[in-house]
């Protein structure tokens, strides 16, 4: 069920009891939510008369009402029509919305510049993208973003591709990651088509553009082949004064074992990094979220969950896709106790303190009954192996540091290593029990007062 079909149910009855039985049997119950746009619920009349009626007579009432019932709707709109498809089909007239329809691309078009918030930890970043975005090619070339995961390193970067697309649509845009391109190199190379038709292809794909944008390039790290390969496409389209921007989580100078050549290339334009969101900025990004998904979340609501978050985007639209889970189940709109019991087994009523990498290494060591020394050491043994990955698990769900200083703390290790810990325990959680329990039982007693 639907937000606004939701909301639309919790009205029907006090609607019935404070209208008149002939309005409300007339008019009222033949309504249909269709859709809630911001804090606008839209309703489906077919007839004419109907529509005219509803707002000259009993819109009022039915607004108050919904004020009044705390479903955070302010206003609605009578749309009068044969079905939802034709409402759909005028929205952007009805409400002046500037959708944007890519074809044939791998760039999501939600993420664009308006469904950006903008806050203190990423005003320089938005403006820089902003500014390549209105003239690729002519200034901050590269543009490098860095910045931990969660943070929005991606949305921007497809902001700047749909910006793009919608204002110069000659120009040819391709966003990839980092890993894709070393893939696809590695496939010509074994398959010896490095240097067939095949390889001209690949070559092509990423120098015939006219802005190149690549995710995770700190997984150029010890890959000499292809940091050759990416070398030599970087001076192409340079040369050519074509965009370039890259991300990573780390600035260029931390990445491990990166080509002098492509260091410098990275530094040569204008570097930008991305930080957690400040407390108001987070309460924005769920507001924004919760809008999107067509879903009212209360400012107090929004401030809760904003507190007792993750410092990441990501973390965030977690805890609210599971606020919204609970709302469609219980068939109630969103409330500060419906969120309290959604969030209840992920979050305390106070902000969390302050974690520090020592604090998860020695939560791990108490846990498994090991030394420091021992889980940052080298050494392969079975029982040091686990402890090691849900470390470096913990310390990327839990802080908002490069994956490179999680590597330093962890006893030097690289990017590969901890990205590959990282996802391995991911992975291992869903499928057991007994790893699933441990992380939970330590992720609590790392959270815990």
């Amino acid at each position: 069920m639907e937000s606004y079909e939701i909301i639309w149910k919790k009205a029907l009855p006090e609607l019935e009891n404070s209208i008149s039985t002939a309005n409300y049997t007339t008019f009222i119950k033949v309504l249909e939510p269709i859709d809630l746009v911001g804090s606008t619920l839209v309703l489906l009349t077919k007839a004419e008369v109907f529509a005219k009626t509803i707002r000259t007579n009993l819109k009022t009432k039915i607004v108050d009402k919904l004020k009044e019932l705390n479903t955070g709707v302010t206003d609605i709109v009578i749309f009068q029509g044969s079905s939802k498809k034709e409402y759909l089909e005028s929205k952007d007239d009805l409400f002046g919305e500037d959708k944007i329809h890519i074809e044939s691309s791998p760039i999501d078009p939600k993420y664009t510049f308006d469904s950006f918030v903008v806050g203190g930890s990423n005003r320089y970043l938005y403006a820089a993208a902003k500014a390549v975005a209105e003239a690729p090619g002519d200034s901050y070339n590269p543009l490098f973003i860095y910045g931990a995961s969660g943070l929005g390193k991606t949305h921007i970067m497809q902001a700047i591709a749909n910006h793009i697309h919608k204002t110069m649509p000659k120009k040819k845009v391709l966003y990839s990651t980092c890993e894709k391109f070393t893939t696809e190199l590695i496939t010509n190379i074994k398959t010896g088509k490095a240097y067939s038709q095949e390889g001209e292809n690949f070559r092509n794909k990423y120098r015939n553009v006219d802005v190149l944008i690549i995710d995770d390039v700190q997984f150029l790290a010890r890959k000499e082949t292809t940091q050759e390969e990416f070398f030599n496409t970087f001076n192409a389209l340079y040369g050519e004064n074509k965009q370039i921007v890259l991300s990573a989580d780390c600035e260029p100078s931390k990445i491990e074992l990166l080509d002098e050549r492509l260091r410098t290339r990275f530094e040569g334009g204008l570097k930008a990094q991305v930080l957690a969101p400040d407390v108001e900025t987070k309460v924005a990004i769920l507001q924004k979220k919760a809008e999107y998904k067509k879903f009212i979340l209360p400012l107090d609501v929004a401030m809760f969950m904003a507190e007792n978050s993750e410092d990441n985007v990501r973390s965030l639209e977690g805890m609210l896709n599971r606020v919204i889970f609970f709302s469609t189940l219980h068939e109630e709109p969103i409330s500060l106790p419906l969120a309290m019991e959604a969030l209840k087994d992920s979050v305390t009523s106070e902000i969390k303190e302050s974690i520090s990498a020592s604090k998860v290494i020695n939560t791990v060591c108490t846990y498994y009954k090991i030394s420091k020394a021992d889980l940052t050491s080298k050494k392969r043994n079975k029982e040091l192996v686990i402890p090691r990955q849900i470390c470096a698990y913990l310390m990327t769900e839990l802080m908002s540091i490069p994956l490179v200083t999680i590597g330093e703390e962890l006893g030097g290790k690289n990017y590969t290593t901890i990205i590959h810990s990282r996802d391995k325990i991911a992975e291992l959680i869903k499928f057991s029990d007994k790893i699933a329990t441990s992380v939970s039982d330590i992720k609590n007693l790392i959270l815990k007062k």
